[in-house]
């Protein structure tokens, strides 16, 4: 049987695995599917291991202690469980690099990925044209102070990154400690924590996909109210803990195969989209460990730099 487009992309550009590597694929039960057929398409190539566990309630969740030992004896990570373990303590111990002291680990993160997504969709794209657009974006950003993001929606909001570290989010992790993302394609950065003002109305994706009337009114970088469709949803993890309420990231998607659909791995990394996280942002350079880390897709957006347009109603003005 043949692979996958989205399986053998994974293998071959993104992941680069090699004959010898040790490879371990962590799971749940609940994407058990998906799982197994990364694995049939690692096997052959190289020794790969595959870890099952419960689902996590929530993102950002730490796995267990024996997922956490066995990712640091991988030479490569592939993470395909229902909830994200992106921003968690056990992903910093086993990739290392910018992050930390660790092992060295290649780890691609991909939370609640489709067997449908692994046919069409961003993981189809031309990843080094991916490559190439984020590269791009991410000097845009580099040594600016200042954003500010806009929408005919209601969005209106302001914030620092001064200082702040910009990430690239390409797909090619192929030297040790590099991670990230699988479908890919987003530049992003941890705001300069109280700095952010101003309204988010969140019209792509978030629980699901969005309608737009989700609103949430933000001062010196945290949510004060949440209202609209789906506001229970933020609410409730802002009530379990606090931090959550922390504007932890402002991303941009960069792929042009990616598509609006409900889940949100995907639908961030939409060309010309931008996101917000809340949250914790300990996996780009801020400061607040949240025990969540959460994600609202923002259709055609104008994002001011400095001054400068860089994106126009969904459209980047600088390529």
């Amino acid at each position: 049987m043949v692979n996958p487009v989205g399986v053998r992309t994974v293998i071959e550009k993104c992941m680069n695995i090699k004959p010898g590597e040790r490879v371990l694929v962590v799971t749940d039960y609940k994407n058990l599917e998906v799982a197994e057929t990364f694995l049939k398409g690692i096997s052959k190539i190289t020794e790969t291991s595959m870890v099952v566990s419960k689902p996590s309630k929530h993102h950002g969740e730490e796995p267990s202690r024996l997922v956490a030992e066995a990712m640091k004896l991988a030479d490569v990570v592939l993470v395909t469980t229902t909830k994200s373990i992106s921003h968690t303590k056990a992903v910093s111990d086993a990739v290392g690099g910018r992050w930390g002291k660790g092992r060295g680990v290649r780890l691609a993160s991909m939370p609640g990925i489709t067997k449908d997504m692994l046919y069409r969709g961003a993981l189809t794209a031309d990843h080094g044209e991916v490559e190439k657009i984020t590269k791009r974006i991410g000097n845009a950003l580099k040594n600016r102070k200042t954003v500010r993001v806009k929408t005919e929606k209601g969005t209106n909001l302001e914030f620092s990154i001064k200082n702040r570290e910009i990430f690239l989010d390409t797909g090619i992790y192929h030297k040790k400690g590099e991670w990230g993302n699988l479908p890919a394609g987003e530049v992003c950065a941890a705001p300069v924590e109280g700095t952010t003002e101003g309204k988010i109305v969140v019209d792509g994706a978030m629980f699901g996909r969005a309608d737009g009337r989700m609103r949430i009114e933000v001062k010196n970088g945290l949510v004060k109210k949440v209202s609209g469709s789906s506001a229970s949803d933020l609410n409730e993890p802002i009530k379990k803990d606090n931090r959550t309420r922390n504007i932890a990231e402002f991303g941009i998607g960069t792929n042009p195969k990616a598509r609006l659909i409900g889940n949100v791995l995907e639908s961030e990394k939409v060309y010309g989209t931008v996101h917000i996280g809340f949250g914790n942002n300990t996996a780009f350079g801020g400061r607040v460990r949240a025990r969540y880390h959460l994600d609202g897709v923002i259709l055609k957006p104008t994002v001011w730099v400095d001054g400068k347009i860089l994106i126009e109603k969904g459209a980047f003005k600088c390529l």
